[in-house]
């Protein structure tokens, strides 16, 4: 590795965890900068995946006074993604890559109109009654973004702000204190599977987990100081920066 990649690489990794922290979807700066730089998609996907753990822990630990009494809530949420987490790790070992990735930039889009739509559809839920209405489905689509976010892992947190903000009547910032934990867990479950079974760039691994580190705590200072408009109109911007990055 040449110098000036490591710092490349060093920078994609800062902004990757600062994304990943107010929004998701950081793997698409990461993601094609190791591409760019030679690595195969394979070992730049489990190299990605292992080296932003750290900014996903750091980034989700920034947002621990959101989920304050949250607690019962957060651990089922977290089974749903362990477990999908590990089924996902399993096809990105055996099935063919593009098999997965044709529907990403669909799944991303999806996420995103959710998003934009969840004002409307949190008042209609609250005009209901004021309680979330979420049963099984809720946890059903979490798992299936476990499942994407162990193949893939590039905006899963679009996905989970999206469906999570459809779904329930919490405030956004505390469904963004959802999502880092969950992506967290995700990411932990797939790195941990990747290290031991899958093709590993570790210098890239030790760049990215020291530069996402610094940019999870920044992401979290600046996502909670965020109003609800500001960050859904963000995560609305970088999904469709995502999608389009998709299908490029």
């Amino acid at each position: 590795m040449m110098g000036w990649e490591g710092v490349l690489i060093a920078a994609a990794g800062v902004w990757a965890g600062a994304i990943n922290t107010v929004v998701g979807s950081g793997t698409l700066v990461t993601f094609p900068v190791l591409v760019a730089l030679g690595y195969p998609p394979v070992t730049a996907t489990t190299s990605n995946a292992i080296g932003l753990i750290t900014g996903s822990v750091t980034g989700a630990y920034g947002y621990r006074h959101e989920l304050v009494g949250q607690r019962n809530r957060l651990l089922g949420y977290a089974v749903a993604s362990f477990l999908g987490a590990i089924c996902g790790t399993v096809l990105l070992l055996s099935l063919p890559q593009d098999a997965f990735e044709v529907i990403v930039p669909w799944l991303v889009g999806f996420s995103v109109l959710l998003v934009a739509l969840q004002p409307l559809a949190a008042k209609r839920l609250r005009d209901r009654d004021g309680e979330n209405r979420s049963g099984p489905l809720l946890y059903v689509l979490v798992f299936l973004i476990g499942v994407y976010g162990g193949y893939f892992t590039a905006a899963q947190g679009i996905m989970l702000v999206g469906v999570m903000g459809l779904l329930l009547v919490d405030p956004l910032q505390r469904i963004n204190a959802f999502k880092n934990t969950l992506a967290a867990v995700v990411n932990v479950v797939a790195g941990v599977i990747y290290a031991f079974v899958a093709p590993i760039s570790w210098p890239v691994v030790g760049i990215l987990a020291a530069s996402s580190t610094v940019g999870g705590l920044l992401g979290a200072k600046v996502g909670r100081r965020l109003p609800a408009a500001v960050l859904r109109g963000t995560v609305v911007v970088i999904g469709v920066a995502a999608v389009v990055r998709l299908l490029m």
